[in-house]
């Protein structure tokens, strides 16, 4: 089911500080700020021959983001995104399997413009998992 990873998301509280911390100490590609207000976010995708580090600002004060950084007010990893084929299918196989998916379980339109679906961190060790098709 799982493709490659897509993405690793990094909370952070000055998208501007960390975009200038990746693009002019570690010398890397870094796209323009994006605001998503239906996420509550405002995303800068950081290139990597690999894959891509998303760096993500709060954008309002019910964002998702805002209270992670309340709780981690440094910032930090918030979630790893994996490419799938077909979302509805992995959605639904994921249910079957007892995975939580959260929301009201359809996909949105993410960053990339494909849509995206978020899987329960208590599912999966702790950890925020997003699924985007390809």
């Amino acid at each position: 089911m799982l493709g490659r990873v897509n993405h690793i998301a990094i909370a952070v509280s000055d998208l501007a500080a960390a975009t200038a911390t990746y693009r002019d100490t570690l010398g890397a590609r870094v796209s323009q700020s994006q605001a998503l207000p239906e996420h509550g976010v405002t995303v800068v995708f950081v290139e990597l021959p690999n894959t891509k580090v998303e760096l993500l600002e709060p954008l309002g004060e019910n964002s998702p983001i805002a209270a992670f950084l309340e709780k981690n007010p440094s910032g930090g990893m918030h979630h790893i995104c994996y490419e799938v084929e077909d979302i509805l299918a992995a959605r639904d196989q994921l249910k079957a399997a007892g995975a939580r998916v959260l929301g009201d379980g359809n996909p949105k339109i993410g960053a990339h413009g494909k849509p995206v679906l978020f899987l329960h961190p208590k599912d999966f060790n702790g950890t925020l998992v997003e699924l985007e098709q390809v």
